[in-house]
C-alpha cells in the first residue's frame, strides 16, 4: 500500500491535517511520524508547521528531520503547508534572521504595517479567508477554480528569487507568492486542511501528484 508521511516535529497541525488526507487519500495510509527511517519509506511527505522559524529550524535539527527533509525533496513528491512553506526557503528574516532549508532561492520577510489610512481594516498577522490567483497551470490546481478562497494565518510571507516557482498569488497589503513550485516541491502559505472544499480537492491532487509540473 502507497503511504504519505506527515513529518512530525511537534509544530504542525497534525490531527486536523491527517484527516483531511485520510478523507481523501484512496487506498493509501497516513503515516504521522517523527522517525527518518520510517518517512523514507514513505511515497510522499507534507511538511506542515505553525509558529516562528526558529524554533521550526532548531527542532528539525534536533530530530534529525532537516537532513530527511532535503534527502526526501530529491526523491518524492512533497508538500509543504504554512510553515513548512516558508522553511523551505533559502532565508527567513523573521526570529532576527534564520537561515532553512535552501529548497527553494528565496527569502522570507515580514507583512509592512498597513498605512494608517488603508481604505480596508488590515492588520497583520494576515488571518482569514483570501482568494488566491493561479499564476500558472499544474496538476495540484487541477478542479479548483481560479481565484478559489483559501485560509490563511501568517505574518511572513515568502518572496521567491525565480518568479517561475511562484505558482499562486495572494493579495494582502502587497501582492504575496502564496504557493510555490518546482520539480517534485509544491508549497502553500495557506492551510488546506482548513481551507474546505477548494483545499480538500488540493489535497486529493497531492494524493495523486507524481511530481511533474
Amino acid at each position: 500500500m502507497a503511504s504519505i508521511g506527515v513529518i512530525d516535529y511537534g509544530m504542525g497541525n497534525l490531527h486536523s491535517l491527517g484527516k483531511s488526507l485520510e478523507r481523501v487519500a484512496d487506498n493509501q495510509r497516513i503515516e504521522i511520524s517523527y522517525d527518518p527511517e520510517k518517512l523514507l519509506k514513505c511515497d510522499r511527505l507534507v511538511l506542515p508547521g505553525v509558529g516562528g522559524v526558529l524554533c521550526c529550524m532548531n527542532e528539525l535539527r534536533r530530530l534529525e528531520l532537516n537532513d530527511l527533509v532535503i534527502e526526501a525533496s530529491k526523491k518524492v513528491p512533497m508538500l509543504g503547508i504554512c510553515l513548512g512553506m516558508q522553511v523551505m526557503l533559502e532565508h527567513s528574516n523573521e526570529n532576527g534572521g534564520v537561515d532553512a532549508l535552501g529548497l527553494f532561492p528565496g527569502k522570507v520577510v515580514r507583512f509592512p504595517d498597513p498605512p494608517a489610512d488603508a481604505p480596508e481594516r488590515l492588520k497583520v498577522p494576515h488571518m482569514g479567508w483570501n482568494r488566491v490567483h493561479q499564476s500558472k497551470a499544474h496538476p495540484l490546481w487541477k478542479g479548483i477554480p481560479d481565484d478559489s478562497w483559501f485560509y490563511f494565518v501568517h505574518s511572513y510571507h515568502a518572496e521567491p528569487s525565480n518568479p517561475e516557482h511562484t505558482l499562486g498569488v495572494a493579495d494582502y497589503v502587497r501582492p504575496f507568492a502564496a504557493a510555490i513550485a518546482r520539480d517534485n516541491l509544491a508549497a502553500f502559505q495557506f492551510h488546506p486542511e482548513k481551507s474546505q472544499g477548494a483545499g480538500l480537492q488540493l489535497l486529493a491532487n497531492f494524493t495523486e501528484w507524481n511530481g511533474a509540473a
